[in-house]
């Protein structure tokens, strides 16, 4: 193996050539080992994350990382192994380290690279890299002045856990010996904060965040705090219920996860596992007609765009739900092969996955409701995706006649997921795009609240 050519001592996004020819010289010393093909992703990354306590430096992070990660195969036998030293020597063993393992073990006709009619041969711009000339001095004032705004949100705020402000910037490049060579270039930055509130009762606490490509798309540190108080204050004097069933509207950063319940029940994973409620549930009414859910993968700026998955298989959009119809399932290669489909390009995950937002905001979704429960945090595991079984500890307010009338605390919401998914009745116009899950509200026709 030749010598690797160094990576630069200024930013490490500088250096996709150099990584690239890592990325080359793993394949050949992989093939020069025995392996009949081989796939390596070789990544690098930049950081600053600073926290603030009390008015006072918290934590004060700079991250430099990289590492290496390569699949070789033999036959139909596969082996992998990772790394974060790049030297000549840390990549021969770490090459020998997955060959060894691929030597031991079973053969699996389902194993291999993606197809090659498959791989990305278009790499748009994305608009994903906008790093951000921020100091730790600057990162410093930021953060206190979410921390400050707050304590100002309410007079019973009478701490904050932490608040918060993140940059970072990262570079990958994978290969494959089909010869595909791809990269992704990207940023990401954050603000959050945690407020504590309390009164004569007890203690609360909540949060708010803000994350974006682009430092000029976040919030104002100002609003992160607010918001965090706001919402921790509004949680004082929280009550238990009684169990009964009622309308469940889940506000949208927790129907991100009843949403993440439904894309691992249609994964390939679970599916070729049989390890789902909704195999072979192909062109079923899965949710009500009004439901739509597209993925965009495209999208620029978007918090999960890139121009194919983790197999270099390329990515496009997708109608994933039609008029409440599931219209495909979620396959890396290994599924696909498994169950006799093609890869849809989701090794790796969903990219920028949108349910279609009704016309009704969140306080149109409560007067529909009527009378019910508003979920605002969740806690525990969540669902079962054999059987379908969904129970999560849960928090947030009791409504009356459309309004919030009361906080509440330490109740479970039960299902099943099945039914879950056949009476939504609404998905709400308030959209929060902070993940690779776009959705607004979801109010549930009917739920099992159990408390006391």
């Amino acid at each position: 193996m030749n010598e690797v050519v160094g990576l630069s001592n200024g930013s490490l996004l500088a250096d996709e050539q150099s990584l690239i020819r890592i990325g080359q010289q793993v394949l050949e010393e992989a093939r020069r080992q025995g392996a009949t093909a081989a796939e390596a992703s070789v990544s690098v990354g930049t950081g600053l994350s600073v926290s603030v306590r009390r008015g006072e430096v918290d934590t004060l992070e700079h991250e430099r990382d990289r590492s290496l990660a390569v699949v070789v195969y033999m036959g139909q036998r596969t082996g992998a192994a990772s790394s974060a030293d790049f030297s000549p020597e840390s990549l021969r063993a770490t090459v020998a380290a997955a060959c060894s393992i691929a030597r031991y073990t079973s053969e699996d006709p389902a194993r291999g690279l993606a197809d090659p009619s498959l791989l990305a041969t278009e790499f748009p711009d994305l608009d994903l890299y906008h790093p951000w000339a921020l100091s730790a001095d600057e990162a410093i004032d930021l953060a206190l002045a979410a921390e400050a705004a707050a304590r100002d949100a309410d007079p019973r705020i009478s701490d904050c856990d932490s608040a918060t402000v993140s940059s970072g910037e990262g570079l990958r490049v994978y290969l494959n010996s089909h010869g595909f060579v791809g990269s992704r270039r990207g940023t990401r930055h954050g603000l959050s904060c945690v407020a504590i509130a309390r009164d004569h009762a007890g203690m609360q606490r909540d949060y708010w965040f803000s994350v974006a490509r682009s430092a000029d798309e976040l919030e104002a540190p100002e609003e992160v705090g607010r918001r965090a108080g706001e919402r921790a204050a509004g949680r004082l004097g929280s009550r238990r219920l009684g169990t009964r069933h009622v309308p469940v509207l889940y506000t949208p950063m927790m129907a991100r996860g009843v949403i993440g319940q439904f894309l691992g029940a249609i994964s390939g994973n679970n599916l070729y596992r049989k390890s789902s409620f909704l195999l072979d549930r192909l062109g079923d009414q899965v949710f009500p007609s009004h439901v739509q859910m597209q993925e965009h993968p495209h999208r620029p700026r978007g918090l999960a765009s890139a121009a194919f998955d983790d197999e270099g298989v390329a990515t496009r959009d997708w109608t994933v739900v039609e008029d409440g119809r599931l219209q495909t399932y979620l396959l890396d290669s290994y599924a696909a092969r498994r169950l006799g489909r093609q890869s849809t390009g989701h090794a790796g995950g969903v990219h920028n996955l949108e349910l279609q937002s009704g016309d009704q905001d969140f306080n149109q979704l409560l007067q529909t409701m009527g009378s019910g429960l508003v979920v605002t945090e969740l806690m525990g595991q969540g669902g079962n995706l054999v059987t379908g079984d969904y129970s999560r500890g849960a928090a947030g307010f009791w409504v009356e006649n459309g309004e919030m009338a009361y906080p509440v605390e330490e109740i479970t919401v039960a299902g099943n997921l099945k039914d879950m998914f056949a009476g939504l009745q609404a998905v709400g116009a308030d959209r929060d795009q902070r993940g690779s899950i776009i959705t607004g509200s979801l109010l549930f026709e009917s739920m099992t609240v159990a408390g006391e």
